[in-house]
Formats: structure tokens, C-alpha cells, sequence
């Protein structure tokens, strides 16, 4: 089994139609936000939560993306407290914090939390 055909099976069907329905290039960066996050928190559960992937543990949400104008957004609930120079804070309710995207690239990577 190819690993694309692996991630498609392991993932959550409603993000993986969720991805499906994104141009060709934000479908590759959002499977591998994906695949990174489940490989990271495995622990966690996943599903689409008001129109948009999300992982949560313990029933509080912990990551997520959503494609905006800007680009494709990952967000972090309570990621203002990383001390990463690439997520901005968005919010202060919730301490939230965000990294936009457009192309594939290590940011992405570097951002989220190594599996």
C-alpha cells in the first residue's frame, strides 16, 4: 500500500473530503497538515468542527486548518503560548495563534509539532 493510499485510509473520512474538495495544490499541503497532526497527536480525535478540520484531546479542540483568502490557515488554540516566531496571534479569548500559507514548505513543517 502506498503511503497516499495509507493516509487516505487512516484519515478521518469527512477531512479527507474536506481536502478532497480543495484545489490540487491546497489538497497536498492539507494531507500533509493532516497526516503530520495525526502522526503527532495520536491520541487525539478528529472531525470537521464549525466547517473545518480539528483535532481535539480531550474533547478540547487543540489544531486545526481552514483554507481563507490569505492562504490555507493552521491554528493553534492556545499556540500564543509556543513562543514560535511564525505563529501570529490571532485572538485572546482563547490565546490562539495561526501560520498562513500558500505553497508547500517548511514552515509548515517546522510549525507543527514533530511525530
Amino acid at each position: 500500500m502506498s503511503f497516499k493510499e495509507n493516509f487516505e485510509s487512516n484519515l478521518n473520512a469527512e477531512i479527507q473530503a474536506y481536502n478532497n474538495k480543495q484545489t490540487t495544490a491546497d489538497k497536498e499541503i492539507c494531507n500533509l497538515i493532516a497526516a503530520t497532526i495525526d502522526r503527532s497527536l495520536t491520541k487525539a480525535e478528529s472531525k470537521i468542527w464549525h466547517a473545518h478540520p480539528v483535532w481535539f484531546l480531550e474533547g478540547n479542540p487543540v489544531v486545526g486548518y481552514s483554507k481563507q483568502k490569505a492562504g490555507l490557515r493552521l491554528m493553534f488554540w492556545s499556540g500564543a503560548d509556543f513562543e514560535e516566531e511564525e505563529l501570529h496571534v490571532r485572538g485572546k479569548k482563547f490565546k490562539d495563534a495561526s501560520v498562513f500559507t500558500r505553497q508547500l514548505n517548511r514552515s509548515i513543517q517546522k510549525t507543527l509539532p514533530a511525530g
